[in-house]
């Protein structure tokens, strides 16, 4: 008689060999094996977040997502980079493509991709809050503004007055008058 074989299929392993039901729990396993598209993981600190996040992008890279399509962000330099760190050790492919950083970094590299198309030079530059202030207490003096003598706002009101103008659409005067009465 015959011999019969059975052939068993284990979990689908890419080109990492992750088994990702193994090494995640429950929750990280159904957000990092979720559907391709936008993914937002909420959860407490010390939850394994960053360790869900790069799971899922490995599980993409072995799924075939290229790499070019993925953007993972975060909001710090360091978690950026620890993300990336993560990732190159779980899959040796070449993430150069993938498009991580901070909200910061990414809208800045968006930004200089398509300077053309909205009216800026690719040679633009993003001041920080420093160079706000500098510019700001500039323009003052350059007005001849008595700020010793009568009420003047400080160069961090200043800025917050602009930019809610200009994030609202609210006329400056409006403005001034809800808020700074």
């Amino acid at each position: 008689m015959a011999r019969q074989y059975q052939l068993k299929k284990g979990p689908r392993k890419g080109v990492s060999g992750i088994d990702y039901q193994a090494e995640l729990n429950e929750q990280q396993y159904a957000a990092v094996s979720s559907a391709p598209g936008p993914s937002l993981v909420i959860a407490g600190a010390g939850s394994g977040k960053t360790r869900t996040l790069t799971y899922r992008v490995a599980y993409l890279l072995d799924q075939g997502v290229d790499p070019k399509s993925l953007l993972l962000l975060t909001f710090t330099n360091k978690a950026a980079r620890e993300m990336m760190e993560r990732v190159r050790e779980l899959i040796s492919l070449d993430l150069s493509e993938l498009w991580s950083g901070t909200f910061h970094a990414i809208g800045n590299r968006i930004l200089r991709r398509h300077a053309d198309e909205v009216g800026l030079t690719r040679s633009f530059s993003i001041m920080d809050r420093d160079d706000q202030k500098s510019l700001m207490n500039t323009v003052v003096a350059e007005c001849d503004i008595d700020t010793k003598s009568r009420r003047f706002p400080k160069a961090d009101v200043l800025i917050s007055i602009f930019s809610l103008v200009e994030n609202t659409g609210v006329e400056l005067e409006d403005l001034l008058e809800a808020r700074y009465p």
